[in-house]
């Protein structure tokens, strides 16, 4: 498997963010990356993994009746 390495602007790119923001996560090391030299690369895999583990499930009428039981 062949893996694809973003530099920090084509990965603001990827993520539809500035590169601010993708600068401020590999800083607070919330992103895996890599250093290649004096340079920051991030797997695209990396980045998929990290807009997944952000991912908020929808509300539903269900889940708010199981969510109310368990707090009576």
């Amino acid at each position: 498997m062949e893996t694809h390495y973003l530099n920090v602007e084509q990965a603001a790119e990827y993520l539809n963010t500035s590169v601010r923001f993708v600068r401020r996560l590999i800083a607070e090391r919330r992103v895996a990356f890599h250093k290649v030299g004096a340079h920051v690369r991030l797997a695209v895999e990396d980045l998929e993994a990290f807009v997944l583990a952000g991912r908020v499930e929808p509300i539903t009428r269900a889940s708010v009746r199981r969510d109310l039981g368990r707090a009576a």
